[in-house]
């Protein structure tokens, strides 16, 4: 089969949707096109794609003439034209806007939202979702160290001690969960935050403190421990009094870093602009849900600014910022996925919906919208 891999597009989006290590594996049993190009933003050369297998391509209408297309972002407007009917795609195709899956299903495409790929165990290899917010946790607390006029470790010098850094991260999946582990690395004293009580155990296994939001109702008890590996809408009754805990911690926090994310709604707001206010002078907030909503009052998107003396970090999309192991990460589960409907002796496609990583993934085919987020 033919299988095409575009250069991205959008706006700061460095990602490729192969690497030299994923082509070859596939260039053995079929063509891989690559556009010229497509990995510059991630320092992977044409001759690296051309001597792993690869046919490199000219134009991004050449690579989308394929039988599959390998995506990291959902196509703009301009790239829906060139999708051929029939194709398969690939990628994160942002199923939840459902005006672009329609438009989709109307070109006559099948396509696979890995957004929507469950959270079992046999998924795990295919999971672009966690490798990405690893990916983005990491850089989070690297860049509010970089924007910070604070030490993250203690240091004892001969002019006196300095104290550690307080770090306070909201929210524990993966990405926060990344963000503890590199905080705590560079030295600082961590507290951590998530309405699911089944992360404690992990937080606290990392070195953080978990900060404890008690459960008055059986309701709560129940909403907290999430759907598939991800976090639900909290009562407002409990959101009132993480909000007041998370606010006396935030006072004596010199770093915040905010991951909250409910899948296919707005982001929960979790700091308010009062806390910004009471916060120390200098203090930084990285806030990774900004492309849906942000968890901070006052945010703004792809932007860092200074509001009541507190630096708020807005960047979108961290995880393109570290795009060589982004990129490789991205492909290998990329490529997992894919083997899972190619023959492995022949090499053609075959969509089995009777598997549950196909068919949750499976947003649109033969002009049909399978599932609306």
């Amino acid at each position: 089969m033919r299988i095409g891999v575009p250069a991205e597009v959008r706006a700061g989006e460095t990602r490729v949707a192969a690497n030299p290590e994923t082509v070859k594996r596939l260039a053995a049993k079929n063509e891989v096109r690559i556009q010229a190009g497509a990995g510059a933003g991630s320092s992977i050369r044409d001759a690296d794609f051309a001597a792993a297998g690869a046919k490199l391509v000219g134009s991004a209408a050449e690579a989308y003439d394929a039988e599959i297309v390998l995506k990291v972002r959902a196509p703009t407007d301009a790239e829906m034209d060139l999708l051929k009917s029939n194709s398969i795609l690939i990628g994160l195709l942002d199923p939840f806007n459902a005006a672009a899956v329609e438009a989709l299903a109307r070109r006559g495409v099948t396509a696979f939202a890995m957004e929507w790929l469950p959270r079992i165990s046999r998924a795990q290899s295919m999971d672009v979702l966690s490798s990405q917010a690893n990916i983005a946790g990491y850089k989070a607390v690297v860049l509010a160290a970089a924007e910070s006029g604070r030490f993250f470790p203690m240091l004892m010098t001969a002019a006196g001690t300095v104290k550690a850094s307080r770090v306070l991260i909201l929210g524990a999946g993966v990405a926060g969960l990344q963000a503890i582990a590199t905080a705590k690395r560079l030295g600082a004293v961590i507290e951590a935050s998530d309405v699911r009580p089944a992360v404690k155990e992990q937080v606290e296994s990392l070195g953080a403190k978990f900060l404890d939001v008690p459960y008055e109702t059986d309701e709560e008890r129940e909403i907290a421990q999430g759907v598939g590996g991800y976090a639900r809408a909290m009562p407002p009754g409990w959101m009132r009094r993480q909000a007041e805990l998370v606010h006396s911690r935030a006072l004596q926090a010199d770093v915040v870093i905010t991951t909250a994310l409910i899948p296919g709604r707005p982001a929960p707001r979790l700091i308010k602009e009062e806390t910004v206010k009471a916060m120390k002078p200098g203090a930084v907030i990285v806030d990774l849900a900004v492309e849906q909503g942000g968890n901070v009052e006052g945010i703004e998107r792809g932007r860092t600014v200074v509001k009541h003396g507190v630096k708020l970090i807005g960047q979108e999309n961290l995880a393109a910022t570290v795009a060589t192991d982004a990129s490789a990460l991205y492909a290998r589960n990329l490529y997992n996925f894919l083997v899972l409907m190619l023959d492995p002796k022949s090499g053609e496609f075959r969509l089995d919906r009777s598997d549950e990583i196909i068919a949750g993934t499976l947003a649109c085919t033969q002009g049909e919208v399978l599932k609306k987020g």
